[in-house]
């Protein structure tokens, strides 16, 4: 059993939010499609950390997640800045399990089990805090991704954190959500959230003892990227 990852599918299949209209995004789709099938197994798992669909509601996204729900592996979403669906924990919960979603499962203050390691996460916020709105959701949001990554601590697993925001973004530092990666000696965070030319800003590889690495889709060129 492999671990992969890949953010910011933006799927739109009931919903009039075609990501093709940007560059490197042509039959994103159908790419994605092929290179999952080919890349990943049954028995894998795949993180994706945010913007999953534009769909606005339930409705919006049961076409999305069917399409999720097909490809091989299970899938675990977390939250990203586009989607607008996200609800508590329990809705969600109902939505896939009443929708006969097998393979899908969400994270959001809590942790899953991958041998040895603990797979944990919360969508971050921007790294700039002088509006005090931002800064009081960045100070939720490093909340959130200390309560994930302690109770992967708690049951002796080691933490590999997954975030849509990036923690680290040319020479911007995200000190909320870093001193949770420090506290808790994290040695290892995906990210999504940067496209097109903010790719060249991107922070990807050993910083602060810290293996960042970005896995927006577009970036990955739309092949699940290997974890573990």
């Amino acid at each position: 059993m492999s671990l992969y990852t890949i953010a910011d599918l933006h799927l739109s299949f009931s919903v009039d939010k075609p990501m093709d209209i940007f560059g490197g995004w042509n039959d994103y789709t159908g790419r994605l499609y092929d290179n999952w099938n080919k890349t990943v197994n049954e028995n894998d798992m795949v993180v994706i950390p945010g913007d999953i669909s534009w769909g606005m509601d339930f409705n919006e996204i049961k076409a999305d997640f069917k399409f999720i729900d097909n490809l091989p592996g299970t899938k675990i979403l977390l939250k990203g800045n586009h989607d607008y669906w996200w609800n508590s924990m329990k809705k969600m919960n109902a939505f896939i399990s009443d929708s006969g979603f097998n393979t899908i499962k969400i994270l959001h203050n809590n942790h899953y089990a991958y041998y040895e390691y603990g797979i944990c996460g919360t969508r971050g916020w921007i790294n700039e805090t002088e509006n005090p709105d931002d800064a009081k959701i960045l100070a939720r949001e490093a909340m959130r991704l200390e309560t994930s990554v302690k109770s992967a601590v708690t049951n002796g697993l080691i933490p590999i954190v997954f975030l849509h925001y990036p923690p680290v973004y040319g020479s911007r530092y995200n000190y909320d959500i870093l001193e949770v990666l420090y506290k808790y000696k994290v040695k290892k965070c995906y990210y999504g959230h940067l496209h097109g030319s903010s790719h060249k800003y991107a922070i990807c590889g050993i910083r602060d003892d810290i293996e960042f690495c970005l896995v927006a889709s577009d970036f990955v060129q739309f092949i699940p990227k290997k974890v573990l």
